[in-house]
């Protein structure tokens, strides 16, 4: 992909989405491609994500998704799960001062229940340090998948009809939104996936009916914040209809 020009101006950060969501594909490919141990592309890949998320708030975007850990990532070898894994913690560690001062908000999303206990607390204590932030929301997608988060949705519906707390003829799609893990965030603008992967691989399947989707070549772990705002860009310059006709 070509490099464009970032101009700043007040103008053009107006046309920037307001959320955008990252499927970080490509890490294992880096470090293959490298000789090194898979782990090892992720450790880069977390790296970016830091470059990333700095450059958030200067861009005006002020939801940022991650996908970081698929309900389908158990596949994968005992020791780049492990690696994930210890990684999740040690960037929660290492990153969660500067987060807390940089008045970045942290969510998590996804089935906490597989990850052993300290690791979950861990989580629920930098998301309880960082609620009252408001410079940026951080939602991390962990042992997330698309297609378990809607039944989980269907199984909640079907609970509050069971006990008569909830017509079925009053439902709509704003009330399934609020069953959702995402309830709290709006649907994403633009979903960015790297590593030349065309499809959405079980990521936000209700909350990407209207995203733009971008698709880049780039290996995650190569993913700078020049690819960032080129996606950027290209976002500012479409025009969005939402099934309307202009």
């Amino acid at each position: 992909m070509a490099k464009q020009k970032l101009i700043n101006t007040s103008q053009e950060l107006s046309n920037f989405p307001n959320h955008v969501a990252l499927v970080m594909d490509g890490n294992g490919r880096w470090a293959k491609a490298r000789g090194l141990p898979r782990v090892q592309g992720h450790h880069r890949g977390a790296e970016r994500l830091r470059d990333i998320v700095k450059s958030c708030p200067e861009l005006g975007i002020r939801y940022l998704t991650v996908f970081a850990f698929s309900t389908e990532n158990w596949k994968r070898g005992q020791d780049e799960v492990s690696g994930l894994t210890n990684l999740f913690r040690q960037y929660m560690g290492s990153e969660s001062r500067e987060l807390i001062e940089k008045g970045v908000k942290i969510n998590f999303i996804g089935n906490r229940e597989a990850f052993d206990r300290s690791l979950v607390e861990q989580m629920n204590q930098l998301e309880s340090a960082t609620k009252s932030n408001e410079v940026l929301e951080l939602t991390v997608a962990i042992n997330y998948g698309g297609k378990s988060e809607i039944v989980d949705m269907v199984r909640k519906i079907t609970r509050k009809a069971v006990e008569g707390k909830l017509n079925p003829d009053q439902l709509d799609e704003v009330l399934v939104d609020k069953f959702l893990s995402t309830s709290n965030l709006p649907d994403p603008d633009l979903i960015i996936r790297t590593s030349g992967e065309t499809r959405l691989s079980n990521f936000f399947l209700w909350q990407a009916a209207y995203s733009e989707l971008a698709f880049d070549q780039t290996l995650w772990p190569d993913f700078t914040v020049e690819h960032f705002k080129s996606h950027l860009i290209q976002y500012g310059i479409k025009e969005r209809r939402f099934g309307s006709i202009t």
